[in-house]
C-alpha cells in the first residue's frame, strides 16, 4: 500500500480524501494557493505546500506546481478529487513519466471519456442509447446557429471538456445560441482551458439519473446503485439523492448493464459515474462520463456501505475488487443538500467573505439515523472568489425516504452560518416542497417552481402559531433576565406580565397574533388566539439557535436579537418577529416605516465579482433585456441586462474593475 499521496485539490473534496488515507495509515501532501494558505486541507494534512497565487490557472491546474510538489514531497500517488485537474489527460501522462500512480482511471480511458464529443461516439458504438446532437467540434457563433436549427429548439450548449454545470447553456433561439455560444467558450477556456464546444438537442421535462461504477485493472467491474440529480439550477446539482425515487428495478438494472459496458469498453478502471437523461416514460440516454469521483458520492456510500475513496486508492495499488454485484444492496435512502456561498434572495448571485459563524449539526452515526457533513471550511475562514462557492455537503440517511427528508429538515434548520449569504433557505424550501416531497421532480423543477426567483417560503399559518408562542415565551424569558439586572433602585422592581402582541413579519406577509402566557417551572403554555400551546426548552437570551418543544412537537429556531423581538428563521422562512405589550403594540402601529433608497436608475453590482466588460456607453439608449455588462464571480460570467428602456447618462465602473455588492455601475437619466 502507499504510504504518501498527494491530493491534487482543496476544499470539502481534499478533506474527505484525507480522512479516508488517515483511517488507511496513509500520509497526506495538502497543496494550497495564496488565498488557501490557512484552508482546512492545510491544516489536516500531514504535509503542505505551497504552489502559487490564488487563481487556478496559476496554482492548482498548473501541472508543473503540482509535479514540483509530488517531486519535493516523495509523494507516490495523487488523488486529484474532483474539478481541477482530476480529468486532464495531459496531468495523468506527467504522472506517469514520472512514475508516480494516478488515483483514477487509465489516460485512454480518460481521454476517451472526458471529451464528451468522443464519449459519446464510443458509447454509441458500445449499444448505449444517446441523445440525438452535433458531436463535431464547432467553429463559431454562426456554425452554431445552422447546426442548432437542424436538430431542433431548444438545444444544449456543452464544453467538451466542462463538468458542474460550466460552459453549458441552453437555447431556445438563434439569439440565445449566438450569446451563449460565446458565453459557454469563455467559461470553458477560463475553467478548463479548453474552449471546444459541441451540440445536443435539450430533452424537455428530463431527469438526471446516474449510475456509480468501480472497476479494478483485473477485469472486475460493478454497479453501486444510481444517484438522482434531477434537483439543478444553472445546470449544477443542488440536491442528491440514492436511490431514485422514479426508478424501478428492471430500469436501474439496464442502465447498471449498459454503465459497465461502456466502463468496460474503454478499459476503465477506478471510481466513475455514467450520466443519463431520463425521460417520464423510463427511457434513458448517455449523457457523459464523468471519470473522476463526483461531488455527490456521499449518498452512495451511505446506502451502500461503500468507501468509494477506499476503494480508489486500494485499485490504484493494483489490488482486485472484493465486491461482486450481488453484494451491493442498496440499504435505505440517503439525501444530500450542497451549501453553497450564493444568496437566494438575490437570484443566487455568489457571496463571498468571512464566515462569522459556522456551525454545522453534530453528525450521527446510528443504526436508524446517519447524519454526515463533509465540508471545507471553519469559523473565521474566508469563501474566496477564486474557486468555487461550495460550502459544504450535508447529508442524511434514514431507512424511508421520508425520514432521510425528515432528518434533512432538522439538520438544516440547526446549521448555523453567518457572514456571507448563503442557499440554506432555499434548500430547506425545497425539503417541503410537495413536488419534491412526493419525487415528482424534473431538472426543471426549480425554473418552474422559482420563475422568479426564491423571496423565503411561505409558512402554514400552524406553523406560524408555533413560531409565535415560541417567540413570545423566549421573549418572557429575556424579560425576566433583565428584571433581575444588579444595580436597581429599591422598590423599583419590574414586572413582567403576560399579555403580549406578536408580529410576524415576512415574505408571506404580517400576522398579528395576541398572546397570553401561563408559566411554570417546566415552560409555559401559551395562548395563541384561543389556541393552547405549551412551549418547552433550555433557550438562554444571547443563544443562536434555539430547539424547542411546541405543542408536542420539536421547533428549531436561527435567532437574531432585535428590538421588542427576533429575527427568526427556520424552514425557508425569513421572519421579523416583535413581541410587545398591548400598549406598546398599540403605539407601534403609529410609526412611520421608513422608505429605501430610490435605486431604480442605476445598475447595481449584484455580486462581488471582476467586471469584464461594459457594453455600453454613456449616451447609448438601451432596450429591455439588452447586455449592460458582464461581471465574473467564482468562475461564472453573468449578463447584467436593463429592465427596461432607457439612456445611460453616466459609466461608473469599467473592464478590470473588482466591484462589491451593489456598488454602481450604470446610471441611467
Amino acid at each position: 500500500m502507499f504510504e504518501k499521496i498527494l491530493i491534487a485539490n482543496r476544499g470539502e473534496i481534499a478533506c474527505r480524501v484525507i480522512k479516508t488515507a488517515r483511517r488507511m495509515g496513509i500520509e497526506t501532501v495538502a497543496v494550497y494557493s495564496d488565498a488557501d494558505r490557512n484552508a482546512l486541507h492545510v491544516r489536516m494534512a500531514d504535509e503542505a505546500v505551497h504552489i502559487g497565487p490564488a487563481p487556478a490557472n496559476q496554482s492548482y491546474i498548473a501541472i508543473d506546481r503540482i509535479m514540483e510538489a509530488i517531486r519535493a514531497t516523495g509523494a507516490q500517488a495523487v488523488h486529484p478529487g474532483y474539478g481541477f485537474l482530476s480529468e486532464n489527460p495531459r496531468f495523468a501522462q506527467a504522472l506517469v513519466a514520472e512514475g508516480v500512480v494516478f488515483i483514477g482511471p487509465p489516460l485512454g480511458a480518460i481521454e476517451a471519456m472526458g471529451d464528451k464529443i468522443t464519449s459519446k461516439r464510443i458509447a454509441a458504438e458500445a449499444g448505449v442509447s444517446t441523445v440525438p446532437g452535433h458531436m463535431d467540434l464547432i467553429a463559431d457563433g454562426d456554425e452554431a446557429v445552422r447546426i442548432s436549427g437542424e436538430i431542433g429548439y431548444p438545444v444544449m450548449l456543452k464544453a467538451s471538456a466542462g463538468g458542474g454545470g460550466k460552459g453549458m447553456r441552453v437555447a431556445w433561439s438563434e439569439d440565445e445560441v449566438r450569446e451563449g455560444f460565446q458565453a459557454s467558450k469563455n467559461e470553458a477556456a477560463s475553467s478548463f482551458g479548453d474552449d471546444r464546444m459541441f451540440i445536443e438537442k435539450f430533452v424537455t421535462q428530463p431527469r438526471h439519473i446516474e449510475i456509480q461504477v468501480l472497476c479494478d485493472s483485473h477485469g472486475h467491474g460493478v454497479y453501486l446503485g444510481e444517484r438522482e440529480c434531477s434537483i439543478q439550477r444553472r445546470n449544477q446539482k443542488v440536491v442528491e439523492e440514492a436511490p431514485s425515487p422514479f426508478l424501478d428495478a428492471e430500469t436501474r438494472a439496464a442502465m447498471g448493464a449498459q454503465a459497465l459496458s461502456l466502463a468496460q469498453a474503454v478499459g476503465y478502471t477506478s471510481a466513475g459515474t455514467v450520466e443519463f437523461i431520463v425521460d417520464g416514460d423510463r427511457n434513458f440516454y448517455f449523457l457523459e462520463m464523468n471519470t473522476r469521483l463526483q461531488v455527490e458520492h456521499p449518498v452512495t456510500e451511505l446506502v451502500t456501505g461503500v468507501d468509494l475513496v477506499e476503494q480508489m486508492i486500494r485499485v490504484a495499488n493494483g489490488e482486485r475488487l472484493s465486491l461482486r454485484q450481488d453484494d451491493i444492496t442498496l440499504d435505505g435512502w440517503a439525501i444530500e443538500s450542497r451549501l453553497y456561498a450564493e444568496d437566494p434572495y438575490r437570484n443566487f448571485l455568489p457571496s463571498i467573505g468571512r464566515l462569522t459563524r459556522y456551525r454545522p449539526p453534530e453528525e450521527v452515526d446510528g443504526e436508524t439515523l446517519k447524519v454526515r457533513n463533509d465540508t471545507g471550511v471553519f469559523e473565521g475562514g474566508e469563501i474566496s472568489m477564486f474557486y468555487d462557492p461550495m460550502i459544504a455537503k450535508l447529508c442524511t440517511w434514514a431507512s424511508e425516504r421520508a425520514g432521510a427528508i425528515e432528518a434533512m429538515r432538522d439538520a438544516l434548520d440547526g446549521f448555523e452560518v453567518e457572514g456571507i449569504g448563503h442557499n440554506l433557505p432555499f434548500l430547506s424550501a425545497v425539503m417541503d416542497h410537495p413536488r419534491f416531497v412526493s419525487g415528482q421532480i424534473t431538472t426543471a423543477f426549480i425554473a418552474e417552481e422559482y420563475p422568479d426567483g426564491f423571496h423565503g417560503a411561505t409558512l402554514p399559518p400552524e406553523h406560524l402559531a408555533r413560531v409565535a408562542a415560541a417567540c413570545a415565551a423566549m421573549h418572557r424569558v429575556a424579560e425576566i433576565r433583565r428584571t433581575r439586572v444588579s444595580g436597581r433602585m429599591d422598590n423599583h422592581e419590574r414586572k413582567v406580565g403576560a399579555e403580549w402582541v406578536v408580529t410576524l413579519t415576512g415574505h408571506e406577509g404580517t400576522t398579528r397574533l395576541e398572546a397570553v402566557i401561563l408559566a411554570d417551572r417546566h415552560g409555559a403554555d401559551v395562548t395563541i388566539d384561543g389556541d393552547v400551546l405549551r412551549v418547552e426548552s433550555d433557550w438562554t437570551p444571547g443563544q443562536p439557535l434555539a430547539s424547542l418543544s411546541v405543542g408536542g412537537e420539536s421547533l428549531v429556531l436561527k435567532v437574531g436579537k432585535i428590538t421588542h423581538g427576533f429575527r427568526i428563521r427556520t424552514r425557508g422562512a425569513d421572519l421579523i418577529v416583535h413581541v410587545r405589550t398591548p400598549r406598546q403594540a398599540e403605539l407601534a402601529a403609529l410609526m412611520l416605516e421608513k422608505a429605501e433608497a430610490d435605486t431604480s436608475k442605476m445598475l447595481l453590482c449584484p455580486m462581488p465579482g471582476l467586471i469584464v466588460r461594459i457594453d455600453v456607453a454613456e449616451g447609448d439608449e438601451v432596450q429591455q433585456g439588452q447586455a449592460l455588462a458582464v461581471v465574473e464571480a467564482m468562475k461564472m460570467e453573468n449578463v447584467l441586462r436593463a429592465e427596461r428602456k432607457g439612456v445611460v447618462s453616466k459609466v461608473i465602473a469599467a473592464a478590470g474593475d473588482s466591484l462589491a455588492v451593489d456598488d454602481v455601475i450604470l446610471e441611467f437619466e
